[in-house]
């Protein structure tokens, strides 16, 4: 039986493993990626990365989930909030995820291009669809346009636009930078601008009365 040092020296290996990893996936991509990489990030061994992890599938599909249970969490905890309006979720939507891609910009890209190879992922281990379909935020929503409030009628229409302006522009980062001449910090203040504006953008699209 291990000691409770050794099972302490057991978790801080393996969490150096799976941050080390976290770095080179979101780097390089999952078919880029060797296990020597992460072993060579993390200061360690290649056969103490394999004693842990028996293969990168194995290592991938435990950052793969983490992270998108992280992102797919957060979104259901706004969603489902009973106390909140649906203008007051945009808020909030807008301002955690832009707070979250500022600190961690390499998540989208991350996981659009994962999911592109594996488009099952998300929806066989995560319970996307029961969710959505029925959360607070879309009751709200059809709620809303039963009162003539909302004149676009698809909730999806709705998400969709949300989360695109939220997101696009971390994905097109080196676009906009590139083309505009914008320094990090002044990208960083244009996203935290948007936690104000994209709220006021959605009110419009969605031609909230």
């Amino acid at each position: 039986m291990k000691s409770t040092t050794d099972q302490k020296a057991d978790v801080s290996t393996e969490q150096k493993i799976k941050d080390a990893a976290r770095i080179v996936f979101m780097k390089k991509g999952y078919a880029a990626t060797r296990t020597r990489d992460i072993a060579e990030e993390a200061g360690i061994n290649l056969a103490l990365l394999n004693y842990y992890f028996r293969s990168k599938q194995k290592l991938f599909e435990i950052i793969m989930m983490e992270t998108l249970s992280r992102f797919f969490n957060s979104v259901i905890s706004v969603f489902n909030d009973e106390n909140t309006t649906l203008e007051s979720k945009v808020r909030e939507l807008a301002s955690r995820y832009i707070d979250t891609l500022i600190r961690e910009p390499e998540i989208p890209t991350f996981i659009l291009s994962e999911l592109r190879s594996n488009p099952d992922m998300l929806l066989t281990k995560l319970p996307v669809k029961q969710v959505l379909s029925k959360s607070v935020f879309f009751r709200q929503h059809q709620e809303l346009i039963a009162a003539g409030k909302i004149t676009e009628v698809s909730p999806v229409h709705f998400l969709v636009n949300m989360m695109g302006l939220i997101i696009f522009p971390f994905l097109a980062k080196p676009l906009i930078m590139g083309g505009t001449n914008l320094k990090a910090e002044e990208f960083k203040n244009l996203m935290l601008e948007r936690k104000k504006l994209i709220p006021a953008w959605i009110k419009i699209l969605m031609h909230t009365k």
